[in-house]
């Protein structure tokens, strides 16, 4: 029998707990709600001490909190105030003196509860103290995200034949996403981009009723997720014509950038000298400014999580951390080029999760 990772984690945090002079902290941030019991619905207060670990949600979620957090977690059910039966939860885990709170995850009128409260517990506000554990992942993480990553090649390969000039961005969008579910992502971890032409150039496109025109670029940028673990991919490709020399040109630039971040990516370089390994490539041949993003970012139950790999970031990657390794290039007026893959740092090196099918495609 292997341990519950959700105990081990619940252990590893009594231990960051420890070190920040903290008795517990109060969890409402929900991707850390679901990775320190499991449970994933849209309500809950969670409190972990040394002792204890207190899950707090509404009538709504009574069986789904107790089957999926009851093992690791002492489940309270509270039909009217949530807040009022976690306060006297709290009361009952020991004395507790000094008690963090998620400060990016709290709204101030959540947090004027305090004071409400009286005068009990000290309340400290907390940065990333779960986001740090879940940084790096465990096999079982690992192995949803690769699933994701499977579901979201899937689904564009199934989509790709469907693809017309004529069609609108939205409507290439809505095939791809219905592809998705019905190959089995719970959801979009975040609105698909499908940015056609010019609009390519856009780093964070939405996609718009523009109609795809014959020779433009066409790019996807688009997600799976997995027993809550999310996938994010970017494919840039040409509908309805061959590629023109200078559309071949620059998209073998950011597909060789591409290449050799997720070849030599590895956990213990710094977030900045990963971002190097391809902004090299694309600063050498004089494009470093049209490469405005960061090279990529952590991935896991949330689309965007520890690490970065940005040319602001001096601290190493940890080993076992999932990465997106996303470089392009943006002309504005013209289109950009984007290509994205999922990475895992292995003890032993990098490890592709999603397909890496990086040949340029031409959609004739």
């Amino acid at each position: 029998m292997h341990a519950d990772p959700r105990r081990q984690r619940q252990e590893a945090l009594v231990g960051t707990l420890a070190a920040a002079a903290l008795d517990g902290l109060l969890v409402t941030s929900r991707a850390n709600i679901r990775y320190l019991t499991g449970f994933s619905g849209s309500a809950a207060l969670v409190a972990v001490t040394r002792g204890d670990v207190l899950l707090v949600t509404d009538f709504r979620y009574d069986e789904q909190a107790r089957a999926e957090a009851g093992a690791v977690a002492r489940v309270e059910v509270e039909s009217t105030s949530v807040w009022d039966r976690f306060f006297k939860e709290l009361a009952t885990l020991g004395p507790l003196a000094a008690v963090g709170y998620e400060a990016h995850a709290l709204t101030v009128q959540d947090a004027e509860r305090f004071t409400q409260a009286g005068q009990a517990w000290r309340w400290m506000a907390t940065k990333d103290l779960v986001e740090r554990l879940r940084a790096a992942k465990g096999p079982g993480e690992v192995a949803a995200i690769r699933g994701a990553a499977d579901l979201a090649g899937a689904a564009l390969r199934d989509t790709l034949p469907r693809v017309r000039v004529g069609m609108t961005e939205l409507e290439i969008a809505g095939v791809l996403e219905g592809a998705l579910r019905r190959l089995g992502s719970e959801g979009h971890p975040f609105s698909t981009i499908v940015a056609s032409g010019p609009r390519a150039a856009l780093p964070h496109a939405r996609s718009s009723r523009r109609v795809v025109a014959k020779g433009e670029w066409l790019l996807l940028d688009f997600g799976a997720q997995v027993d809550g673990y999310c996938a994010d991919i970017t494919r840039t490709l040409v509908v309805g014509a061959r590629a023109t020399e200078r559309q071949r040109a620059l998209y073998e630039l950011v597909a060789e950038a591409q290449r050799r971040a997720r070849e030599c990516v590895r956990a213990g370089m710094t977030g900045r000298d990963a971002d190097a390994l391809a902004r090299d490539v694309i600063a050498a041949r004089g494009f470093g400014d049209a490469f405005g993003h960061s090279l990529g970012h952590g991935l896991g139950l949330e689309v965007h999580e520890a690490p970065r790999l940005s040319k602001t970031n001096a601290d190493p990657l940890p080993v076992g951390a999932v990465v997106t390794i996303e470089p392009g290039v943006y002309l504005a007026g013209q289109g950009g080029v984007r290509i994205e893959d999922d990475v895992h740092l292995s003890a032993t090196g990098p490890v592709l999760l999603s397909d890496g099918r990086t040949e340029l495609l031409e959609l004739v």
